[in-house]
Parts: structure tokens; C-alpha cells; sequence
């Protein structure tokens, strides 16, 4: 029999994990291959969310339009990160409405984008992962996955199918870090004090590592922790779930903390 034909993944790495975290895309490739899926990663940019946020809706158009272009031969595009995903799913429609032919474009692309770890489980129907983390773990839930995708018991289906890992429950798990990306610009007072709010939440669990979904988040975390004197680990799930956790913490080198 003629082997079944994989799914076209096309790869949104993300602005961060492109500059900052790269590892980070590599595990997404690693996860996504091992779930049967075609990887591809176009020439992107950013997914537009900044000059969204800022009212930009010009630009927002624009780069939208060069995405929906660059993934045009995808099956699915997937980005390991929720806020990216959330801009690609819920918010490129919005941007033509009232231009019936680019507002369907736009609205085909959405429909095909996903965020990484919802894609494994609802799509994929990955049940468990073949990684090892024997440590504590506390989860905690991104504001764009959480409310504009709806993600929350995926991530902790595949963290129950590492070895060793114990997840502990995270005191307001589903509140705002405080980053909310051009927020933490633009309200750096409130921003601190909803991020320090975080950090003792964090810091009161006793879990060894904080996990997360965005790389906004997770370095925002991290750095208030690191600020605070604070020896919690802070990464990316995809790095725990795809077993690539030799680099050092988010917001750390070999040496020690930033």
C-alpha cells in the first residue's frame, strides 16, 4: 500500500523565536515531524501584530497580505506561540472587511492556522510525547491562546506523557504576565506590578520550572525572576515536550542568570 501522504506544515517561527530563542522552531519542527507532517518555513516577517496593536492598520494590511502569499502552498501554518497564532486566526479578516474577494482569502488562510501544541492534539490527535523532565513544573496560560484559541487542556495532555514531569498548580494560572507585547511599552508601571504579581504566584508554588506557550511572556517572566533573585527555570513547553532542553533557561546563559 502506497504510504499516506503527509500534511504540508508550513512553520511560523515568530519574530522571537527567530531572534531571540531559536531553539525553540527547532523543536517545533522536531514535534511536528515526529507527528507525521511535511515541514516547510517560507521567507516570512513579522506577523503584524505590533502595528496591529498600535493602530497601524495600514502596514497590519500589508504584511498580512505578504503572509496569507508566502503560505499559500500550506495545508496548515502553525506558530509556537498563541499570540502569533491568535493574530494569523482571529485578526487578518478584520483587516479587509468590506473587500469581499481578500476578506475570503484571508479568511482560508485562517481557517488553515493553528498555534503549535493545539495543532499536535485537535489536528494531529498526538496523544503523548517520548520526552524526559524530572522536575516540577508550574503551567502558565498565555492570554492569546488562552482566550482567542481556546487553549488550555492540550498543553497539559502531552506535559502528563513526559517522564518525570509533575505539574503543580499555578495560583491565577490565567492571568496576564504583564507583557501583552506594545503594553509593556506603553504602561511599564502597571506592567511591573501585574509581572511581579506573577512572580510570587510562581515563586509561592515551589515548581522548579515555569512553562508557557509564548516567548513574550515566558521572557518577561523570566526576567522579573531573575531581577528578583529567583532560581526558577523558565521555558518554552515545545522544548520540554520534544526533549531539546540542553540549552540553558529562558533569560540565563551557561554562566547563570542575565
Amino acid at each position: 500500500m502506497p504510504e499516506p501522504v503527509k500534511p504540508r506544515v508550513g512553520l511560523f517561527v515568530t519574530c522571537l523565536v527567530d531572534l531571540i530563542r531559536p531553539g525553540i522552531g527547532f523543536a517545533a519542527v522536531k514535534l511536528l515531524e515526529d507527528a507525521g507532517c511535511n515541514v516547510i518555513v517560507p521567507q516570512q516577517t513579522c506577523c503584524g501584530q505590533p502595528a496591529y496593536n498600535s493602530g497601524d492598520r495600514a502596514s497590519t494590511r500589508d504584511i498580512a497580505l505578504n503572509t496569507i502569499d508566502a503560505f499559500s502552498g500550506c495545508d496548515y501554518i502553525v506558530a509556537p506561540s498563541g499570540s502569533c497564532a491568535g493574530m494569523l486566526r482571529a485578526h487578518y479578516p478584520e483587516l479587509f472587511a468590506g473587500e469581499p474577494e481578500l476578506a475570503a482569502k484571508a479568511q482560508a488562510f485562517a481557517a488553515r492556522c493553528h498555534e503549535l501544541v493545539s495543532f499536535l492534539v485537535d489536528v494531529m490527535q498526538v496523544e503523548k510525547v517520548s520526552a524526559r523532565f524530572p522536575h516540577t513544573i508550574a503551567y502558565h496560560d498565555s492570554c492569546s491562546g488562552l482566550r482567542e484559541l481556546g487553549i488550555s487542556a492540550q498543553p497539559r495532555k502531552l506535559l502528563a506523557s513526559v517522564e518525570g514531569l509533575q505539574s503543580i498548580p499555578l495560583r491565577e494560572n490565567d492571568t496576564c504576565c504583564g507583557f501583552g507585547g506594545t503594553f509593556a511599552v506603553k504602561y511599564g508601571e502597571i506592567s511591573d506590578s501585574i509581572v511581579t504579581k506573577k512572580c510570587e504566584n510562581i515563586e509561592t508554588s515551589g515548581a522548579e520550572v515555569l512553562l508557557a506557550g509564548d516567548l513574550g511572556c515566558l521572557m518577561n517572566i523570566a526576567g522579573k525572576l531573575s531581577r528578583r533573585g529567583r532560581s526558577v527555570e523558565v521555558r518554552h513547553i515545545a522544548e520540554v515536550l520534544a526533549g531539546m532542553t540542553s540549552a540553558p533557561p529562558i533569560g540565563a546563559t551557561a554562566d547563570g542568570p542575565k
